[in-house]
């Protein structure tokens, strides 16, 4: 096994600058502090820093991208935010303790995992209404949903079972029995699989879409660090079905992962305990969200290396690349 690459702490301006061609924002959730600190994709400083309601984790876009929809769990609330203006335009009831959330590509529905009561809350966030409550299994935490939006991935953290509903009917058709604590569900962007991390059993459990079985379990063990220290959280997989990223939370790593034989090309040196991670549009640059340390790490994917901390507020979770 390759041993980790280090952090680089700082690299000369003309290396770190985004191409011209880049105009994005990256939007990085604060859970302690209440706040959406925003990234400029082409300086990579913050430019602004959001008032949100409280706790705040997973972010989603609407499908026309001007809407960007944040859950805060201790509010039991859906914050709607302004793209272009940052400004919060109204708040929507999302039922208690609100973690993950996810757009259906098709409609304007909004996937919803409700830890506390134990269900998959659907909102139609154009008619500001409840579609429908789905139960799953105990303490929901991650949702995918596939590219043709036919199906919805739950993870829960408790039953360790990732629950495959259906979005014609809205009921759960498969479950299948993961490692201990499932956190995130990414599908690869064919639909053809969903990777499933399990944060206590520090795997990723692949899942055929055709079969729905697991076809492959990637196991992490990075060189040198205690084995309760690497806990499998956020996935990102690139549309060219070269890498899968793994963050590795208090191990204070990122997986490299080869999508296509799964094995495990590199663990990079990040900040402190890395729990989600966001490509650049372009794929060329990977952000990692890194809570105890409170920045984020900026990756060149096409290197492999990381080249840029960026500050920002307490115990990041969540983080989303905006156009």
């Amino acid at each position: 096994m390759p041993e980790p690459r280090t952090l680089i702490a700082a690299v000369t301006a003309a290396f770190v600058v985004a191409p011209p061609a880049l105009a994005e924002k990256i939007f990085i959730s604060n859970e302690v502090d209440n706040t959406l600190s925003v990234i400029d994709g082409e300086t990579l400083e913050v430019i602004d820093t959001i008032e949100v309601s409280r706790r705040p984790r997973a972010m989603a876009l609407s499908n026309d991208g001007t809407m960007l929809f944040v859950a805060a769990g201790d509010d039991g609330v859906l914050d709607v935010i302004d793209v272009e203006t940052h400004q919060v335009t109204a708040s929507l009831a999302s039922g208690p303790d609100p973690e993950v959330i996810r757009v259906d590509p098709n409609r304007p529905y909004i996937y919803i995992s409700n830890e506390d009561d134990n269900i998959v809350t659907v909102l139609d966030y154009e008619a500001r209404t409840r579609v429908t409550e789905i139960p799953v299994g105990v303490e929901p935490e991650g949702i995918a949903v596939s590219p043709d939006g036919a199906w919805v991935v739950s993870t829960t953290e408790t039953s360790n079972f990732a629950h495959f509903i259906n979005t014609e009917t809205m009921q759960i058709e498969h479950n299948i029995l993961v490692d201990a604590r499932p956190r995130h569900a990414e599908f690869t962007k064919d639909g053809a699989q969903v990777w499933v991390s399990s944060e206590i059993g520090a795997t990723v459990s692949v899942i055929d879409m055709d079969e729905f079985e697991i076809i492959h379990t990637i196991i992490f063990d990075v060189p040198g660090v205690p084995r309760e220290a690497v806990q499998a959280v956020g996935v990102e997989l690139t549309s060219d079905g070269r890498y899968g990223f793994v963050a590795l939370g208090p191990s204070n790593r990122i997986a490299v992962v080869d999508q296509g034989s799964f094995e495990v090309l590199d663990y990079l040196l990040v900040g402190q305990r890395p729990w989600h991670l966001a490509l650049s549009r372009d794929e060329t640059r990977l952000f990692t969200t890194n809570g105890v340390s409170g920045d984020v790490t900026m990756i060149d994917v096409e290197r492999l290396e990381p080249v840029r901390s960026i500050p920002v507020g307490r115990f990041p979770w969540g983080v989303i690349v905006v156009d």
